[in-house]
Formats: structure tokens, C-alpha cells, sequence
């Protein structure tokens, strides 16, 4: 049977091919022959067994087309797709410029646990300017000749702060996405007293394995 490759998972070693009679099989590593390309849409022909794929190989597409005669452009595989980094910073940096209102994926543990990370350092050292600012101005004085806090030098930890409001919650979204979860769970997470608790609940979910309604396994790390 001919299909195409719908995802694959290198770390969890499964994927999906999408058969070309509207169902979907599953596979493992071990199913495919040498010279598979396992970019998202490459063509292949596959012998099915109850969902699932084996003995597939690659189907090598014809040079130029018969409509156009023009020659196809190959696919690229995913060795040379952009790949994203799964540092700590750079999951903090794509959460609040990449995907600052995704609310439709699905986000891992490293990746929730990073937003977090960089979002508390920030607030921190963003407090501590606000405080050497407000002592700037009033000198360094004792506080029995101080004059009241000038709000100033808290003007950066505020716009810190309300940038990054959408940011969490569609991160917090995607992370009960990646549970199995339905997004509004992400509610109780902004609800005091129990907030706290819910968000560390929620980073310690594992991830659903295989594809959900909210997508597949994001790839990368296993946390």
C-alpha cells in the first residue's frame, strides 16, 4: 500500500503514515528499509498489518511531471529542516516570541519548566533594579530620612510582568494539552490559593504518549 508520512519521533522511536485508504498506521524504526526519508509528507509504499506498517520503503518520485514537464522539487529531509533547540533559553525565548498566543499545541515538562525558570530570574533581578533605583533617588538615605518609594524604578519589572500574562497562560495551555487535558484546566492555575499548586501539578504531568487531539509528541527531549 502507498502512504505518506504524517511524523516520526526519533526519541520515542514511533511514527504514523497516513495511508492512501484514509486510515493510519503506526510504525517503528525497525519497520523501515535504508533510504526512507522521514520528512513530514514523503511518499511511501508499505506492506499493513492490523494499524500498524512494515517492510516500508521509499516511493522515488518521477524526474519531470507529465502535466507541467517540469521536474519536481524533492523533498527536504528532516536532517535538513531547520531543527530548534531544546536549551533551557531557548524554549523561554520561542514561548514568549514564537508561540506567545498558541493555544492549540502541546508543550513537555523542560519546555514548561524553562518558561518558569527564566520568568522567576527575570522578575527577581528586575525587583532588585527597582530597589537600587528607588535608593538612587533618595540618596541611599536611612529610612528615617527617605522620602516614599518612587515607583520608577519599578516601571521595567511591570512591563516585564504584563508582557509575558498571554505567554504563560497559552504555555500553561499547551502543557495540560500535552497531558491529555483539556486547556480550560489551565484555569485553576491563575486561581488563588490553589494556583501554585495547580501549575506544579501540572509540570510534573507526564506527557501523553502518541498523538492526541492537540497534536503529536513534541519533538525533542523526553521530559
Amino acid at each position: 500500500m502507498r502512504g505518506a508520512v504524517l511524523h516520526y519521533d526519533q526519541d520515542q522511536d514511533y511514527g504514523y503514515i497516513n495511508g492512501i485508504d484514509g486510515k493510519r498506521y503506526i510504525f517503528t524504526h525497525n519497520d523501515l528499509n535504508q533510504g526512507v526519508t522521514l520528512a513530514r509528507g514523503a511518499l511511501v509504499e508499505f506492506q499493513p498489518d492490523d494499524g500498524t506498517a512494515h517492510d516500508i520503503v521509499a516511493v522515488t518520485p518521477t524526474a519531470p511531471s507529465p502535466s507541467t514537464g517540469q521536474p519536481r522539487q524533492p523533498r527536504r529531509s528532516a536532517e535538513s529542516r531547520p531543527a530548534y533547540s531544546t536549551g533551557l533559553w531557548a524554549y523561554f525565548w520561542r514561548a514568549i516570541i514564537a508561540d506567545y498566543s498558541n493555544f492549540k499545541g502541546r508543550a513537555r515538562r523542560k519546555e514548561f519548566w524553562a518558561f518558569w525558570l527564566f520568568y522567576t530570574l527575570g522578575i527577581l533581578a528586575l525587583l532588585g533594579f527597582g530597589i537600587l533605583v528607588d535608593l538612587a533617588f533618595n540618596g541611599f538615605k536611612t529610612n528615617a530620612d527617605r522620602t516614599p518609594m518612587r515607583a520608577i524604578g519599578l516601571i521595567p519589572l511591570l512591563v516585564f510582568f504584563s508582557g509575558l500574562i498571554l505567554p504563560s497562560i497559552a504555555l500553561v495551555v499547551r502543557r495540560v494539552h500535552d497531558a491529555g487535558l483539556s486547556g480550560w484546566f489551565a484555569l485553576l492555575g491563575f486561581i488563588t490559593p490553589i494556583g501554585s499548586i495547580a501549575l506544579l501539578v501540572f509540570g510534573l504531568l507526564p506527557s501523553q504518549v502518541g498523538e492526541n487531539p492537540w497534536g503529536p509528541v513534541p519533538a525533542g527531549v523526553r521530559i
